[in-house]
């Protein structure tokens, strides 16, 4: 069942705690934090919307004021997380590099971003528990990765264009090859690193498998590599 409240009114001081009507986007920010601390620890079912307001300087009927339900919240989560990620690599500029190069530095920041935040790579672990029911209702997180399929399109076309990639890349697989690698390390870096006994948080680890992504991922592209 929903973990919601119906017909609130406007925020207001509760339990004690000060409410931040003067800074609503603030107040949401925080309260997206905090939330994303909670997902990531309880998952979504063992999550409580009590304890999200513990951590703010906010109460738990201004939480339901912004988000409505628990449910809303946490898909409020993904699109920040998505967001976020989305953001930077538009930051890139990658047009301004040669296309090999603008290749290697997505995927040198997509495996720093989700080296650093593991918070992301373990709330998208949450979600495909769930069968991506909460992504599925965002059509605002499938709008903004749509931008880095295009992105990595046009650096493909260039490459092509300049003699160094091959054509008939697909680049759904080409990011799915860059993501994966980058995603599966952290993810399972405490089961695989106890089953094999290699620390993945060990920064000349981390340096290797960086330059071994980036190399597998231009070796793939670049002309002469495949048939």
């Amino acid at each position: 069942m929903s973990d919601s409240v119906v017909g609130l009114g406007q925020p207001e001081t509760e339990g004690g705690r000060r409410t931040r009507k003067n800074n609503p986007e603030k107040t949401r920010e925080d309260i997206l934090q905090a939330a994303i601390h909670e997902f990531v620890q309880q998952g979504l079912a063992g999550a409580r919307v009590d304890a999200i307001a513990e951590r703010t300087a906010t109460s738990k009927r201004m939480i339901y004021y912004y988000f409505g339900s628990k449910e809303q919240l946490y898909c409020e989560c993904l699109v920040k997380l998505y967001g976020d990620i989305r953001k930077t690599e538009q930051s890139l500029d990658l047009e301004s590099l040669p296309a090999d190069q603008a290749i290697r530095r997505l995927v040198e920041f997509t495996f720093d971003h989700h080296d650093r935040n593991v918070d992301f790579v373990r709330i998208i672990c949450t979600e495909n528990i769930h069968y991506g029911e909460y992504v599925k209702q965002s059509p605002a997180i499938r709008e903004m990765s749509s931008l880095v399929l295009e992105a990595l399109g046009n650096t493909l076309r260039r490459g092509v264009e300049e003699g160094v990639f091959r054509s008939g890349i697909e680049v759904i697989d080409l990011h799915m090859l860059m993501s994966s690698f980058c995603f599966y390390r952290v993810s399972n870096r405490h089961t695989f690193g106890e089953i094999f006994q290699i620390d993945l948080s060990d920064d000349q680890v981390k340096l290797r498998h960086k330059a071994m992504i980036c190399d597998a991922v231009l070796r793939y592209i670049q002309i002469g590599q495949r048939p």
